[in-house]
């Protein structure tokens, strides 16, 4: 933390633009070491310099250098942008010469971790940070910019809030009993308060699944016999001919992915082996890796063919999937219907044709049905997104539970105490309050290198 890094934040490319960053306390100093007029070190903060970058007496590029002094910056340090011309050359020759005048180069991440750090930002903002740059939808974008923000760390505080005057209030009774103007904190005042964190925190973790689904979207894996028209389906959907479409049973022997963009929810969509038994060993090993993805599938397509009976092995995988999210296709709806489909009274299917799109429209709607992605709101997302941060959640809840069973039992005020105590640092766990080294650098470490 008291070295300057520096790193390249734009993509690395031909372009107009390249933009290196600095961060530290000696940010300005190396910026001005590498340039012609050597003005930097009177600029004010928050403007603009033009300039030349040199290596000695030779011109590398014509800049434009933004000065940005601490605490009014992200990192809540001295920062220098170089804007210099793109070009993988240009752009690597000023990195150069900052590393070699006393900058080091940034780990991924380094910047944010920096802000976070020196209590810019805390862990959900942070975390914001990288969804924002990898949001793939406007309903992504708006959800990372809630966490940017600060809309969802100020609920997880606001929790926090309600955990600390419970756990002050306790203290006080333990501590000076012999007031009688205080307020007593009984095991009925607590049985109360944490029933309502409780329901707070289910309605966080009920709302936080929407979440999951508009930043990771929906994983779709379409299921079937050889030749019932998955890869078709894949083509249609995404509207590309990603897939090989022909009439030789198992042509596909891998999986193909491909991804749609579903009112503003990506669907991951994954096309399949067809699933039959088969001598032929990497055929084979394409229908067990159909079958291993039943488990990791958010939503089942299962294709059957209305030219054909139904077979044992589609009954086989109905009977796997029926429990889980799942669409039974009856495809090849133009050509003569051979199935029967009194053995799928009980199921719901649509009929379509991948020749002509019948029930693509339908089939689009369903998908939407059984997420209700009608209902996701919109206008504040305010979900919590972040698997660790879910995991947290759900771990206060199993200590409200105890604390309830601790109610139900007698338990005295300052055992519970302890399993509130907990909660609070859980929570404050969540938003980077308390963290271990570990987790921070395996958190940035995800981060792309500049940001």
């Amino acid at each position: 933390m008291n070295d300057t890094i520096a790193s390249i934040s734009t993509s690395l490319g031909v372009g107009a633009i390249s933009i290196i960053r600095i961060s530290g306390n000696k940010a300005i100093e190396i910026a001005n070491s590498i340039t012609k007029k050597k003005r930097l070190l009177e600029a004010q903060s928050h403007t603009i310099h033009y300039d030349f970058v040199i290596d000695n007496e030779n011109i590398i590029d014509e800049v434009l250098i933004s000065i940005m002094k601490s605490p009014k910056t992200f990192t809540k340090e001295d920062i220098v942008e170089i804007n210099c011309h793109g070009g993988i050359a240009t752009t690597n020759k000023v990195l150069e010469l900052l590393l070699r005048n006393g900058a080091r180069l940034a780990e991924p991440g380094e910047f944010t971790k920096r802000a976070f750090l020196n209590g810019r930002i805390d862990l959900i903002e942070a975390e914001g940070v990288m969804d924002l740059i990898n949001a793939k939808t406007e309903k992504a974008r708006k959800l990372a910019i809630n966490q940017v923000d600060g809309k969802v760390s100020d609920m997880i505080k606001d929790l926090r809030g309600e955990m600390l005057t419970l756990l002050a209030n306790i203290e006080v009774n333990i501590d000076y009993p012999e007031y009688e103007d205080i307020l007593e904190i009984t095991n009925k005042e607590i049985k109360e308060k944490i029933k309502t964190v409780e329901e707070t925190i289910k309605e966080i973790i009920k709302n936080s699944e929407n979440g999951k689904i508009i930043k990771e979207g929906i994983v779709t894996v379409i299921l079937g016999r050889p030749n019932v028209g998955k890869s078709s389906l894949l083509n249609l959907l995404i509207e590309e001919d990603k897939a090989i479409v022909t009439d030789i049973e198992g042509t596909t022997r891998d999986i193909v992915e491909g991804k749609v963009n579903l009112d503003g929810i990506l669907l991951n969509i994954i096309d399949t082996a067809g699933i039959r038994k088969t001598d032929d060993l990497v055929e084979s090993i394409g229908v067990k890796k159909s079958l291993d993805l039943i488990n990791k599938a958010d939503l089942i397509l299962y294709l059957l063919n209305n030219n054909e009976e139904i077979k044992i092995d589609d009954i086989e995988i109905i009977n796997q999937i029926k429990d889980k999210n799942h669409i039974i296709l009856v495809n090849k709806s133009d050509l003569d219907e051979k199935i029967d489909f009194s053995k799928l009274k009980d199921l719901k299917f649509i009929k379509i044709s991948t020749v002509n799109n019948e029930g693509i429209l339908e089939l689009k709607e369903e998908i939407k049905k059984i997420f209700n992605l009608d209902k996701i709101e919109t206008s504040d997302l305010t979900y919590l997104t972040n698997a660790r941060s879910i995991a947290l959640l759900k771990q206060s809840l199993e200590i409200i539970e105890e604390i309830k069973i601790g109610i139900d039992q007698d338990q005295m005020v300052d055992m519970l105490e302890i399993d509130i105590k907990r909660i609070w640092k859980i929570l404050g766990e969540i938003i980077g309050e308390t963290y271990q080294d570990e987790l921070i650098d395996q958190l940035f470490s995800q981060f792309c290198l500049g940001k």
